[in-house]
Order: structure tokens, then sequence, then C-alpha cells
């Protein structure tokens, strides 16, 4: 007798079903405990961004939606945002004033971005950021004007100073009267103020300003893109703070610096004294001290990121003690020798921010030393497009740790439960001005 051949078709039926069985089976990546990375490894198996997540931030809907709501039938008047610092700082008092304008039921003027010989700056909002598609995108949010009506066109507005009030600040008490009294006026945004103190259609405004509105010019983004391109990836952008002036302010004082460097930091301290004692160890745990680069280094090793990972170091001129850093992570790069020389050395303040800015939203991978402007901006635009792989590294933690007199390994250990968790609610990732939290 003779058997019958097995049929094609059931041989790939039993094959499929055995090959579901392995995948169904095999545990899920995000549970797996890894073990520490070794440096030939690719950023896509850093730990750390394998760790799950438990919350997401996303646009709130009522953003999304800001513009069904009908503008009034008639403006209160124009107003001009002055915004001052630099590009990172001017974009948050222009955010801020943009929902000020909106909740005053005014038109808005472009912006103004006031020189400032400190930043090494000249260039003006329509140098760095697109007008037209400002314009364009705020409809249906807010009316803006390149021109004003030839009655007051000649005039400067009226200054109406703010910019230093703190506590609760009431615009519609405080500068309304002034708008409806000279028509056109000029602010800088508070300090402090209460977002949500604002009806919904002025925050949706301030979020659409924020996060949707403000594309860079088109030679600036070619120029942002070719230094983006110019990276090896996948990268990781590494917004780091060690300046001079950087660590007066913050009135820390360090050991086993070089000579240089405390000469420097000395040079920028003029009357703000670092402090001493043990005031010096609660401002330090505090988290209040700028990290070093030799600390940043090590705390990214107990976050397992790989040391030969592409690193962009998306930072201003007069980092000290990169040495420290460099000599784990060897492969640094920076805007200053991935650029043409001449076309760097005629960049102004806002010019070289701007292209940290865009690098930044776009790299696999982004880790702040600080919660500064940069960071907050660059954090919540990487969550509204998507991208999740961003940490703070936390001062506070890793100061405190350190003097629990913990080191080696156990410090390590200490460091990486302490981001694992910041990183898997998203701490830091979105403000809630403008984001909701969901939970995964």
């Amino acid at each position: 007798m003779i058997a019958s051949p097995v049929k094609p078709l059931f041989v790939f039926v039993i094959t499929f079903s055995l090959l579901l069985v392995v995948i169904i089976l095999s545990p899920s990546p995000h549970f797996l405990q890894f073990p520490p990375v070794p440096s030939g490894s690719s950023l896509g198996g850093s730990v750390i961004w394998s760790v799950k997540r438990t919350m997401e931030w996303r646009p709130c809907k009522w953003w999304l939606q800001g513009h069904l709501t009908p503008l009034p039938a008639q403006t209160n008047g124009y107003i001009r945002v002055d915004c001052y610092g630099g590009l990172n700082q001017m974009r948050r008092d222009l955010c801020d004033g943009v929902g000020i304008a909106r909740l005053l039921n005014a038109t808005l003027v472009l912006p103004k971005f006031e020189v400032a010989a400190y930043w090494n700056e000249t260039s003006g909002f329509g140098d760095v950021f697109d007008v037209d598609y400002f314009i364009q995108k705020m409809s249906g949010f807010i009316d803006v004007v390149k021109d004003l009506p030839k009655d007051i066109a000649s005039k400067e507005p009226f200054r109406v100073d703010c910019s230093k009030r703190k506590g609760q600040f009431d615009y519609i008490e405080s500068v309304l009267p002034s708008l409806l009294e000279h028509h056109y006026i000029s602010f800088t945004p508070a300090m402090s103020q209460r977002r949500d103190r604002y009806p919904q259609y002025a925050k949706a405004t301030l979020c659409q300003a924020c996060y949707s509105a403000l594309r860079l010019t088109t030679s600036l983004e070619k120029k942002a893109t070719e230094l983006f391109d110019a990276i090896p990836k996948p990268f990781l952008s590494l917004h780091l703070r060690f300046e001079p002036d950087m660590v007066a302010y913050s009135q820390c004082e360090y050991q086993n610096l070089s000579p240089s460097s405390i000469s420097a930091i000395e040079a920028a301290r003029v009357d703000r004294k670092p402090w001493t004692g043990e005031l010096a160890q609660i401002w330090r745990k505090r988290g209040k001290c700028p990290l070093t680069p030799n600390e940043t280094a090590l705390m990214l090793q107990s976050l397992n990121v790989p040391t030969n990972t592409n690193i962009y170091l998306a930072a201003g001129d007069g980092l000290m003690e990169m040495e420290g850093f460099t000599s784990v992570y060897t492969n640094v790069y920076t805007k200053s020798a991935l650029l043409n020389r001449e076309d760097f050395t005629r960049m102004h303040g806002n010019t070289k921010a701007a292209l940290d800015y865009h690098v930044s939203i776009n790299s696999d991978a982004y880790v702040a030393t600080y919660f500064g402007n940069m960071d907050k901006i660059v954090a919540a635009m990487r969550t509204y497009k998507g991208m999740h792989n961003t940490l703070f590294l936390s001062r506070k933690a890793f100061a405190e740790l350190a003097s629990q007199g913990l080191g080696g390994a156990e410090l390590k250990n200490a460091l990486w439960e302490v981001h694992k968790n910041d990183f898997a609610i998203g701490r830091g990732f979105a403000l809630p001005d403008c984001f909701c939290e969901f939970e995964l």
C-alpha cells in the first residue's frame, strides 16, 4: 500500500502554528531584565529607553479644537509682545503674550525680539521664524497683522510694564484698560502668572502659537537640516550646562576644578558669592547645583547609555571641564565642528540656539542636565511629535545619593531606579498647560 504524500498546505499550517506559539509564549521585551549594555550596543538597545511607560502626554482636545471658538466681531485694539533674552526665553514670552492677546480680545502685531548685546544678537522674529506660516497657523485662534492701520502706524505703542510683577497678576484688570484707552500697546508677560485661570480659548491660542505655529525660516531650516544630516545616526542630543556664568549664578562650589575653570567662575560671580558650610549642602541637596560633565557621564553610564553612543552637544560656548565627559563618551559632535567654519563664525546667538533646537526635537533621544526654557520647549515639542525618548537628569537625586556616601555600582543602581521611574511616568515630558495625561 502506497502512503499518500503530506499535502504542502498541511505542512505550512503546522509550521505557522508552532511559530505563532513561540511568539506568544516569548516574554515581552518591556519586561525583560537586561544586563548592562555593552559598549558596542546601538542607541536603540539602551535599557532606559526600553522601560515600559505607564503614562503618556498628548495634546489636549480643547487645544486642538481651540479654533472652533469664534473670534470677537470687534477687536479691543492692537498688542505687540516685546521679547527679551535668549531665543528660548523670547519664545516663552511670545507664547504667553499670544495667549494674553487673545484673552484681551486684541489683534496681535508681529512680536518684537529685542536686540541683546549679552547674547551677541541682532536677529528679529522674522529672521528666525517663518512669518507667513505663523499667521496662517494662528488663523481662527487670533488675528495677526504685519502692518498697522494708517491712523496708528506712525505711533509707538503705549508701553505697559508687567514683566517683573509676581503673584496672581490679572491682565484684564491691569492691562485691558490701557489697551482700550490707547488702542495700541506693547508689553512683556509677567514672570509669574496663573494660566489655569485663562478661558480655554485663550489657553488654546497660547498652545497653538507655542507648539504648532512656529517654524524656522527656509534658510535657517536648510542650515539646521544640513547640521542634522551631518550627525552620525542614531544619536542622542545632550543639553549640558556647565558654563562659568551658569555655575556662578548657582552659587555652588566644586572640588577639583582646573585653575582656568576656577578663574572663569570667579570672574563671572560679581557679587554672587557661593554658599558655604551647611547651607551649601542644603542648597546642593535641593538640586540647585549644575551637574559637571564628569557627573553627567557617570549618570549616563548608570542609565546604560553605551559609551560609543553618538552624542550631539546642544550647548552654548564656554563649557568647562569637558575632558571629564569626552574621556568616557568619545563620539561627541558639536555644531562648530560640523558646520562650515566661516558660516559658524557669522552666526548670532539666536541662530545657534535655533539649530540646537531643531536637532534636539528630531534626535533619537534627548537628555538634559537642567530644566530651563530650552529643555521645557524641546521636551514638549518631542511629546507633540510622539517622540518619547526624553529624560531629565536629576541633580537633586544625585546630590542626595552622593551625600549618603553611595559610590560605584551602588550609586549607579540607585540612580537607575530614580530615572527609571521618571521615564515611566514621563516626568518633565510636557507641561500641563497644553498637554493632558493618559494612562497606558
